[in-house]
């Protein structure tokens, strides 16, 4: 293997979106990942349809859970069992990354805590924590899932528009930015262990990213102490960025500089409003919003939505045709930029993130529930008898409960 962590080992104990999505990136990027599941499994697995399945037609994994858990070894313990503790710790022997989120307490309650066991037992391990509020203060130790933690940190309040009300962003960015902030966490850490030789725990939290997502609204607030608006498409600092209609398809402009609101009333054929004192700046054009975006509405009410953003983009004005999903992933630059992965029945998503020399690669499709038991209990150093004692005594199972 040949990727950038190409000889770091990664037990996986996280299950839903924020850690899997951590622990996918880090495998995409040569890391050895194993994903140990509860007897229950990950329960992602029954998050659909669309659903994976077998020759017999029985549904076997949803969409939901291959879309995240490439590029790892599965096997599953049942961490309840004092036999699964001892396997855990086993595997952690030889271990660079443990990455878990449970809810708070419950590695300590299982004898498995940081500060307690970890730490001593094995002191450059780096322990990613990934909870909903963290372990203490006011919210500490309450579960967190995205939507819920979207709407605690203000992102509801900012998103949608004032006929809509609060809403839900189309995406769970809490959790993968949650997952993003993990991945940089991890690799921070194990960069800084080249140094002292030591690891260390990175705490990672939902509430924290939702709150560390809130620009530039927080910026403004704390200037001026108003609250944001709902604005629907349009930014609450830059004018023009927002979505227009055209007569084929909704094109975003989103002009961030003087020069660029130039260049755009140029191609529209009205160069002569960069003059308008009301539209000078931004500052203005933020002031006289309302006038603006009905003129450039009129300007592009009978535009053909692909021809203009093209013309937009050859003359240096950034933009954007609103595309559906299947316009996005059949896009050719979508492929061109190798994001989409395809291995015989497998489609995934690419990884965002190049590296010239070390580049990401798919290796592994996402596994079966405990597909690798015996394998990585073997490599672990267990007879067979001892494999089969440990899967007889429920500690390591083998089907889903």
């Amino acid at each position: 293997m040949t990727g950038a962590l190409s000889g770091i080992k990664v037990i996986d104990l996280s299950r839903v979106l924020g850690g899997p999505s951590c622990t996918q990136a880090l495998g995409d990027h040569g890391a050895e990942v194993i994903k140990v599941e509860p007897p229950s499994g990950d329960e992602t697995r029954e998050w659909g349809p669309p659903f994976e399945s077998d020759e017999d037609g029985n549904h076997i994994t949803s969409s939901y859970f291959i879309g995240v858990n490439r590029n790892k070894r599965c096997m599953a313990l049942d961490l309840r069992t004092d036999k699964g503790c001892e396997v855990l710790l086993r595997l952690l022997e030889t271990a660079d990354v443990l990455v878990e989120n449970f809810k708070a307490g419950s590695m300590e309650k299982w004898g498995l805590g940081y500060e307690e066991v970890l730490k001593e037992k094995f002191p450059r391990l780096v322990h990613c924590r990934i909870t909903g509020f963290g372990v203490d203060g006011p919210l500490g130790g309450y579960p967190g899932y995205d939507a819920a933690v979207q709407a605690t940190t203000g992102l509801f309040s900012v998103n949608g528009s004032p006929e809509s009300g609060p809403t839900r962003m189309g995406v769970p960015i809490i959790d993968l930015g949650t997952g993003l902030n993990a991945v940089i966490g991890i690799t921070m850490a194990l960069f800084e262990r080249e140094r002292s030789g030591m690891g260390q725990q990175v705490d990672v939290t939902l509430f924290d990213t939702g709150v560390g997502l809130q620009f530039p609204h927080a910026a403004n607030w704390f200037m001026n102490g108003k609250l944001p608006k709902r604005t629907g498409n349009a930014h609450s600092n830059v004018v023009p960025y927002d979505l227009f209609d055209t007569r084929t398809q909704p094109v975003f402009l989103a002009i961030g500089n003087n020069g660029q609101f130039r260049k755009a009333l140029a191609i529209l054929g009205k160069p002569e409003l960069a003059d308008d004192p009301r539209f000078a700046t931004n500052g203005k054009r933020n002031e006289n919003r309302e006038v603006l975006r009905e003129i450039l509405g009129d300007l592009l009410a009978d535009q053909d939505g692909a021809e203009l953003n093209t013309r937009f983009l050859d003359g240096g004005v950034p933009a954007g045709p609103a595309l559906n999903m299947a316009e996005v992933l059949e896009h050719p630059h979508t492929k061109h930029r190798g994001m989409i992965y395809e291995q015989g029945s497998y489609r995934g998503l690419g990884a965002p993130v190049k590296l010239s020399r070390t580049p990401a690669t798919l290796r592994q499709t996402p596994q079966r529930f405990g597909e690798e038991n015996r394998q990585l209990l073997r490599e672990a150093g267990y007879n067979d008898q001892e494999i089969e004692d440990l899967i007889a005594s429920g500690a390591v199972p083998v089907k889903r409960h």
